[in-house]
């Protein structure tokens, strides 16, 4: 590259360059607003001075225990204090967070502590039981800490070598926290949901959290000292980088164990919550909770939904409880919702239905995405923007991630022809707006969480008396998608929807278990390829 009479004798130095990281954020908001509450749990309040001090503890309990640059410290926490600490404390320490889905079963987690080779894990005494199995079947031998939640009066047991407010307190809270050598760091890894084999480790990097964690204030609309309700899991792609975002405007967390309605509105009620964020089962619990639970809201809340666009009706029932619902798309690699259905005010004046087809459409990128489209996966040239012509949906930018963790092959063919293809098929109207239209790995999207059908299928082929088995999604009011199986059995064989439920119970996480069997010619074409689209229609009958 040429250089010009601007690239001479300016160059990069301390005083004019630094890595971006979120973990500024806190630092800044301690020294600004050291005395704001930054955390609610329970009975339990904590300032910004209080939550900076625990973090710099928790690093420095890390790095005396040998933790370095590079080290994995996996968590498996609820939505609580000690998960918010992990946020910081972890890279503070120049180590990578990998938060672990808690509803995974001992095997998968097992695999990802041994994947990352985790040095150090949090263990949330609930998740003991799992826990234990899953370190017993893993090849590391990490540090184990237990958190035992005041919030929580379940069974579990301690598993580790120490406490978590034991470790914490052989910390220093004036703890020379290192910034990342370089933003390109990795700051945290989040596994996908395994639906092609193995789970893949998803790396991000201090850049692209600080983006997205702007990205989130600036698209939510966040003013001055938001209060924060967690309905979202925090090992959900790292919460969507709120945990980073609410330090940005000084905000307060307001830690939630159990997504339960009447939890909700009463957090809601007592500390005037602005934000929510959470998949279609959220909604679902806040508007099927009977009366005598439900509580007049303070103000209009900003509730911000992912996954299956969610129905005309059920938006209607959400505007009138006083929720305002916004939609965002986006993947684990894009470091959570990197899109946003940007509402245009006019849009109100249209009926109601019109309102719902817009509202249906995932939207346009989040402003620290740099480039979103609909384009030929074969020629990689944008499709019409015709509302009809289908494509990839694929993403360019600094908020994609730095790619899959001692995955060369995979992280390859995610970035082929210099896009992140997202496999999620979809189209691109006249105003831009993009809109999914299937999903080229037939994912089920349930709660928020990704469901392989061909991994249900791999489990009900398993059982003796199945000749073929095929799942898709169906549509429902509460999960937003779950699955449905079509079964046909071998000539002579006898098995009952309950019988084959519960089989696959045996055989993989609760979640993604079938809700509904039927016995039925499954449709193929002349080739024998199984007509999942001829299912999706019949599993709305259903």
């Amino acid at each position: 590259m040429a250089r010009t009479p601007y690239d001479i004798d300016l160059d990069r130095n301390p005083a004019n360059y630094q890595p971006l990281t979120p973990l500024t954020f806190l630092e800044r908001a301690a020294s600004v607003f050291p005395d704001r509450v930054a955390v609610i749990h329970g009975a339990l309040r904590r300032n910004y001075a209080e939550f900076f001090a625990r973090c710099r503890r928790l690093a420095s309990a890390l790095a005396r225990r040998g933790i370095k640059r590079g080290d994995t410290v996996a968590a498996m926490l609820a939505n609580t204090p000690a998960m918010l600490e992990a946020h910081y404390g972890v890279p503070m320490a120049q180590a990578v967070l990998n938060t672990l889905n808690t509803r995974l079963d001992a095997a998968v987690i097992a695999f990802s502590l041994d994947h990352a080779e985790a040095k150090a894990v949090i263990v949330d005494r609930e998740y003991s039981r799992v826990m234990r199995e899953a370190l017993a079947r893993a090849t590391v031998r990490p540090l184990v800490i237990d958190y035992d939640d005041p919030e929580y009066a379940g069974p579990g047991d301690r598993i580790g070598e120490l406490e978590y407010e034991a470790f914490i307190a052989s910390g220093d809270p004036d703890f020379a926290w290192k910034m990342p050598d370089d933003e390109w760091d990795a700051i945290t890894l989040n596994y996908t949901s395994g639906t092609t084999g193995d789970p893949k480790g998803v790396v991000y990097h201090h850049r692209g959290a600080y983006l997205l964690a702007l990205g989130n204030v600036v698209t939510c609309g966040m003013g001055k000292h938001p209060v924060y309700l967690w309905t979202l899991p925090m090992f959900h792609c790292n919460g969507w980088c709120f945990p980073w975002s609410i330090s940005i405007v000084a905000g307060t967390h307001v830690c939630l164990r159990y997504v339960r309605a009447p939890a909700i509105y009463d957090l809601i009620a007592a500390h005037k919550v602005t934000h929510l964020c959470g998949a279609p089962i959220v909604m679902a619990t806040l508007l099927n909770a009977p009366a005598h639970e439900k509580k007049p809201l303070p103000h209009q809340v900003e509730f911000f939904t992912a996954a299956a666009p969610p129905p005309e009706a059920v938006l209607a029932a959400m505007k009138q409880a006083g929720f305002n619902v916004t939609h965002l798309y986006g993947l684990t690699e894009t470091y959570g919702p990197a899109v946003v259905n940007d509402w245009h005010a006019e849009w109100d004046a249209l009926p109601s239905n019109e309102q719902a087809a817009k509202k249906a459409r995932q939207g346009v990128r989040y402003l620290p995405l740099e480039a979103l489209d609909v384009l030929d996966p074969e020629t990689m040239r944008p499709v019409p923007r015709d509302g009809q012509s289908l494509g990839e949906v694929m993403f360019r930018g600094n908020v994609v991630m730095k790619g899959y963790l001692k995955n060369r092959k995979a992280t390859e063919k995610a970035f082929a022809g210099g896009w992140f293809h997202s496999g999620d098929l979809g189209v691109v109207h006249p105003d831009g707006y993009i809109q999914l239209k299937d999903r080229s790995k037939d994912i089920i999207i349930s709660g928020g969480e990704n469901i392989s059908s061909i991994e249900v299928e791999d489990a009900l082929y398993k059982h003796p008396a199945v000749a073929a088995a095929a799942v898709v999604a169906k549509p429902d009011d509460k999960w937003g998608e779950t699955p449905c199986a079509f079964v046909e059995l071998r000539p002579g064989a006898r098995a009952s929807a309950d019988e084959l439920i519960q089989w696959c119970r045996q055989h993989l996480a609760a979640y993604k278990c079938p809700r509904y069997v039927v016995f039925a010619e499954i449709p193929k074409t002349s080739t024998g390829k199984i007509q999942k689209f001829k299912l999706r229609e019949m599993a709305k009958a259903v």
